[in-house]
This record gives structure tokens, C-alpha cells and sequence, in this order.
């Protein structure tokens, strides 16, 4: 079992949208995929709802060792896609895990579903925390997703230098540009340094589209709402990036 992690120090970046995304088109890949939302606020329950997320249950009872992760998913949310999605005791989770002795419990959250789950993906909220060290600590990779601003790129900064303190794996960082929007200059520029801002940048970028809008409208990933469109091209290609990585 592989996991894969979606993360953004700041919201309004389209890391769910990616994360939604990617799933869907691993499971279409024939791969046995589940997805996690790990953000109280449920934009991942509610892009794969169709606008209507339905209710997760408390983390508690499976912190606790009490409840097994098998009760918390929805199953067959596609053809090899599973769900958890998330409930508002999420909000808790970094506390729950500060009292937590073990060194990493959300790995051995997880550890029952490897014999049947060949893809974990982790819809991961914002911030730097407890969550965010345990996410690190259990993914393969962390795809961060930068909208082209010097804003964001200070917002990296700040998130790379924390990962490398912490010695939490920065060669697991795969930085990408989304919400990209050819007619700014300034994006134009960004987006060609590419490879020179980054240590291990991914080669895809997501461009600025209503129909990545859409998605939370019709409850939908794009490979089914718009699969012509250039955001679901883009998507793909980085769906082949992940995979070749990972050696799926």
C-alpha cells in the first residue's frame, strides 16, 4: 500500500480539488483507492457528494483503538474508490494526537487496510501541526499545490524549512502550480523558474478553469464533468507522474 498526501499551508489553492481528482483517476486505473478526508471542513466529502456531504463519524472511538478504520468508510463511492469523509471532530484531531504516546498513530490507523488498499489518498487540512507531522511521517509523497504568487512561494518557504527541522523528509515534497492564469505575467514568470525554485518540483500545472468551479456544483471529478477540458488534461498528467513515482 501507497500513500500519497495533498497538503497546502494555506486554503483556496485547489489541494482538494487535486486530491479528488487524483483518486478518481487512480481508481480508474483499476487501482483500489481510498481517499481521506482529513479536513473538518469536508470539501472533499462534498466534491465526491454531489454538493451534499453526508455525515462522517467521530474520530474518537478510532484514536482510540476501539472502533476499527473499516467502520468509518464509505465503500464504492466509484468503481474502486473508497471515502472517508470527515466529520466535525476532525477539528480536534491535532489535540487527540497530542495525547497520543505512540510515535504514529495515523500510521497505524491505517495499517489494517494494506492487504486490500493499494492507494492511499490523504485530503489533509492547512496549517502546520501535530496532523501535519503524522501526515509527513506516513506518506510517500506530499503533492503541495502553490498558486504562482510570491505570496504562496513565502507560504513554501516557510513549510519546507519546517519539514527540514523536523527532519520530516523534504525529498517527499513535490511542489506544483495551480490555479494557473496564462495572462498574468507574473504567473508566466513563475511557472517558467519552475525548476528553479524547487528541489523536486512536479512538471504538471493545473491552469485557472470554471470547470474545476464546477466540480463542487456537480459534485463530480472532472474525468466525468469535463474531460476535455485543459484541468482535466492537466490532471492526468499528473496522475502519470504519481503513479510513475510510486511505481504503481
Amino acid at each position: 500500500m501507497r500513500t500519497v498526501a495533498f497538503y497546502s499551508p494555506k486554503g483556496g489553492v485547489g489541494k482538494t480539488a487535486s486530491a479528488v481528482n487524483i483518486a478518481y483517476l487512480a481508481s480508474l486505473s483499476g487501482l483500489s483507492t481510498l481517499l481521506w478526508d482529513l479536513d473538518s471542513q469536508g470539501s472533499a466529502s462534498f466534491y465526491l457528494s454531489r454538493g451534499a456531504p453526508g455525515e462522517g463519524k467521530k474520530i474518537t472511538k478510532l484514536l482510540e483503538g476501539r472502533t476499527p478504520i473499516a467502520d468509518f468508510i464509505e465503500e464504492g463511492v466509484y468503481p474502486n474508490l473508497d471515502f472517508i469523509p470527515a466529520h466535525k471532530s476532525f477539528r480536534h484531531l491535532d489535540i487527540r494526537l497530542e495525547e497520543d504516546e505512540r510515535s504514529q498513530p495515523l500510521k497505524d490507523m491505517l495499517a489494517p487496510l494494506a492487504e486490500e488498499t493499494s492507494l492511499v489518498i490523504l485530503d489533509c487540512p492547512p496549517g502546520q501541526s501535530r496532523l501535519t507531522e503524522q501526515v509527513l511521517k506516513v506518506a510517500d509523497l506530499v503533492y503541495v499545490p502553490l498558486v504562482p504568487t510570491w505570496l504562496s512561494l513565502n507560504s513554501w518557504k516557510q513549510f519546507h524549512d519546517f519539514v527540514r527541522d523536523k527532519k520530516l523528509g523534504v525529498k517527499k515534497l513535490r511542489p506544483f502550480f495551480t490555479l494557473v492564469d496564462r495572462r498574468k505575467k507574473l504567473h508566466r514568470e513563475l511557472v517558467e523558474q519552475n525548476s528553479s525554485l524547487f528541489d523536486k518540483p512536479s512538471k504538471t500545472r493545473i491552469p485557472y478553469s470554471s470547470a474545476v468551479e464546477r466540480m463542487g456544483e456537480e459534485g463530480l471529478p472532472l474525468e466525468l464533468l469535463s474531460p476535455r477540458s485543459e484541468p482535466a488534461a492537466s490532471y492526468r498528467r499528473l496522475w502519470s507522474e504519481v503513479r510513475t513515482e510510486l511505481k504503481l
